[in-house]
């Protein structure tokens, strides 16, 4: 039935101003309606009208009501619809972590929150250790509590993700625009910047895009969450790989003050071992002393030259025990993090650098393993002990082996004959042992940054592999399998490094690519890391060697911790832990937990420092969360170590540099330079005029009229043309002509075909 027109007139009287409706029985008083929201905690109209029994011409009179309690300030909006008392919080509700202060507390804003709020203080849970710890940027559930003092506090029940996708960058300003340059190579939008407080031109910042734009054209507007530093601080480069990787920094001062408080150790039930010459071994720069050594012939008839070898490592379960501010702290860092220019220390510097450091003259609480090895380095037995321990010498690699090289110093030179010789007459034992196993031999060539006094680069060079680096390793090796051993024998629960043999999918693409340098490799082979090193062997010496090598390491799996044994392939070890490190590394202190536990290494009766329940229920989740957190630390240590090298760099645009292909994409060569380790790109229009294909079965690009080829791992000389600080970028352009060869079948190119024109619209002719 169709509807009467209305005609022209007065409007009718159900639909004057709201402002003009008169007042009714009905209605609530103000207080009454107050108190029903705050009762509720939240509430929109439409809950409130039902709740009084309220309609029509009521309804109407209680949105008035409500915009004037608005209005004097009695309550607020929460959202779109939804209404709370002014300055109150849920009991429960989503926030957004919106601010870091000078103390590293981080401060949250309920998402649906109107000016009556601010940001409160997210307090310590131990829920964090399970969640992961929040940052900036993170949306939460949270919990709201009202202390004794009236300050309303938060507390984490849940992470829910990102509230708004991060971006890392540098302020620029321009044309009176207040613009981010993203520090991400990848990255190529540019976001206008709006922050409340004042911003200068270099600051580093840490942003969040916004949804939606003010602007229909033009570049996207991004908040400010935290300005992190100032592009011209010689720490620039590890600040923006900490935030873009969302790394942990710094002490709560509840793990700062546990850590300060912790007490110089005593004998007590510990084995003194402070008569044994322990002495520590490092790198020069290194920042803490976890592990020390000590070797002598055995004295035994039985066992005619052998040796007794001792592995002590700082007892740091005695200092960070489960369940307090350090442990959690600890858990969440899961590891140190070390850049050229700075370290972000899994403990506070009150233990990683002092009591948990095994300084030179200085008692000291550890957990060591003395261990027995025939002649041949095969191990008979082996003891794990809780003691105490007097270092009596810090040395470098460096100083170690130019004292057995006939070099000795004031430092080195008594140590010499009582120290140095039986340590490396030792080694040389073990090294048949060694041998025999077949683990993997791959070179890795590791760049260390040094700086001037000026805080910049002075100069890059490649870290020497000195016989004194590999008998710490294998020393360090063989006491991690002692632990495995032990607590497999006391069928106790303990975190391995696991690392499994590569996939047939790598093992082909390895034949595949052997194949084009004429190096046969049987694909149905197992794998076996004597075939392995058979290969390295065999090009070790020749023009193929440092390719073959990295494509060897490529092939192999990533090492990862487990609480199931899955074997370590690249040690070629049927079972491996980690035991060695626990200052910079969390798997390592679940194992020392372990052993006090399994072996009732018990050094305080009070004290109750050994793995308990809670730790073994959770073992996989701690096992996965320290992986993660590792691979997090490995991605930010060489993001920052390639901006060093891009600074480093930055100034030689021009120069010529030779290097190596080592990677082969249809987009460019990935080329790494010679003279300093450096990674950058030559992009495949740098080639020349020529088209050039990707034949990805032999990694190499191929001229299509000429059958040039750029292959993996040829040296080729390169022009540095462009050096990127902000990003690590480097794009090269190659000099040396291509490798000449036969023109091959050019791939088939996809067809033109023209789209369809929406429907509705024709198709006209072409003019």
């Amino acid at each position: 039935m169709r509807r009467p027109r209305r005609t022209s007139g007065p409007r009718p009287a159900t639909s004057r101003a709201e402002g003009d409706l008169p007042a009714s029985a009905n209605l609530p008083k103000p207080s009454e309606v107050t108190q029903f929201i705050a009762e509720a905690g939240e509430a929109d109209i439409g809950a409130i009208a039902a709740h009084f029994g309220l309609k029509g011409a009521d309804r109407r009179a209680l949105r008035q009501m409500v915009k004037g309690l608005q209005a004097g300030g009695g309550l607020a909006k929460r959202g779109r619809k939804g209404l709370a008392t002014a300055g109150t919080y849920p009991p429960v509700g989503v926030a957004d972590i919106v601010e870091r202060d000078a103390h590293g507390d981080l401060f949250v804003q309920l998402t649906k929150a109107e000016d009556d709020l601010t940001p409160v203080r997210l307090a310590p849970h131990p829920k964090e250790r399970a969640l992961g710890a929040p940052a900036v940027g993170d949306r939460i559930l949270a919990r709201f509590l009202v202390r004794e003092t009236g300050e309303v506090e938060a507390q984490l029940i849940k992470k829910l993700g990102e509230s708004q996708p991060k971006l890392l960058g540098v302020v620029r300003k321009v044309k009176g625009e207040v613009r981010l340059e993203p520090v991400d190579r990848r990255a190529k939008d540019c976001f206008l910047l709006d922050s409340r407080e004042p911003l200068k031109d270099g600051d580093l910042v840490l942003c969040a895009a916004e949804k939606t734009s003010q602007r229909r054209y033009g570049p996207r507007s991004a908040r400010v969450l935290e300005v992190i530093g100032r592009e011209d601080d010689p720490r620039a480069f590890s600040l923006l790989a900490i935030h873009a990787h969302g790394v942990p920094t710094g002490f709560s001062a509840e793990a700062l003050a546990e850590a300060e408080a912790s007490d110089a150790p005593a004998l007590g039930a510990r084995t003194d071992l402070r008569d044994l010459p322990l002495i520590t071994i490092d790198p020069e720069d290194a920042r803490d002393h976890d592990d020390a050594v000590y070797a002598a012939p055995d004295d035994n008839p039985a066992n005619p030259n052998g040796f007794v070898v001792w592995v002590a490592i700082a007892d740091v379960a005695a200092y960070v025990r489960s369940g307090t501010a350090l442990d959690r702290e600890a858990w969440t860092k899961a590891n140190s993090v070390y850049f050229p220019d700075r370290v972000e220390p899994m403990l506070p510097h009150a233990l990683s650098s002092g009591l948990c450091s095994l300084v030179e003259g200085q008692d000291r609480a550890c957990l060591a393993v003395r261990m027995v090895f025939d002649g041949t380095g095969r191990k008979l037995s082996h003891r794990f002990v809780r003691g105490l321990m007097r270092s009596a010498a810090k040395l470098s690699y460096e100083q170690a082996q130019a004292a057995v090289d006939g070099m000795p110093d004031e430092i080195t030179g008594p140590l010499v004959e009582p120290v140095l010789l039986p340590l490396y007459a030792a080694y040389a034992s073990l090294t048949r042992a060694r041998d025999q196993r077949s683990p993997l031999d791959i070179a890795s060539a590791e760049r260390r940054v040094r700086f001037g006094p000026d805080g910049k680069i002075a100069e890059i060079q490649p870290r020497a592999r000195l016989t004194a680096h590999r008998l710490i390793e294998e020393m360090m090796i063989l006491a991690n399998v002692c632990a495995a051993e032990t607590l497999e024998r006391r069928r106790s629960p303990l975190i391995y490094r696991v690392h499994e043999e590569p996939s047939q999918e790598k093992l082909h693409n390895l034949a595949d690519f052997l194949a084009t340098l004429a190096i046969p490799w049987t694909k149905g082979a197992p794998a076996q890391t004597a075939r392995f090193n058979a290969l390295l062997d065999q090009t070790r010496e020749g023009a193929h060697a440092d390719i073959v090598n990295e494509v060897v390491l490529r092939t192999q799996m990533q090492a990862h911790y487990s609480p199931d044994n899955l074997g370590h392939f690249g040690l070629n070890l049927p079972r491996y832990a980690h035991f060695t490190s626990p200052i910079r590394r969390y798997a390592d202190l679940i194992v020392h937990r372990a052993l006090i536990r399994a072996e009732r290494l018990v050094a305080d009766p009070k004290a109750s420092d050994g793995l308990n329940d809670t730790e073994i229920a959770r073992m996989a989740e701690t096992a996965n969360h320290i992986t993660a957190a590792e691979r997090r630390a490995m991605a930010a240590e060489r993001e920052a170590t390639d901006r060093y090298v891009a600074a480093f760099l930055a100034d030689r645009i021009g120069a010529t540099f030779a290097g190596r292909i080592t990677g082969v994409t249809r987009f460019g060569l990935f080329i790494r330079l010679s003279e300093t380790g450096a990674d950058g790109l030559a992009p495949v229009s740098s080639l020349g005029a020529e088209f050039f294909h990707h034949d990805e079965r032999a990694q190499c690009l191929v001229g299509e009229r000429s059958g040039g080829r750029y292959r993996l791992g040829a040296l080729v000389e390169v022009e540095l043309k462009e050096a990127t600080p902000l990003t690590g970028g480097l794009l090269f352009e190659v000099l040396t002509p291509p490798e000449a060869g036969a023109p091959g079948p050019r791939p088939a190119r996809p067809a033109f075909r023209p789209r369809n024109p929406p429907k509705g619209v024709k198709r006209g002719r072409r003019r």
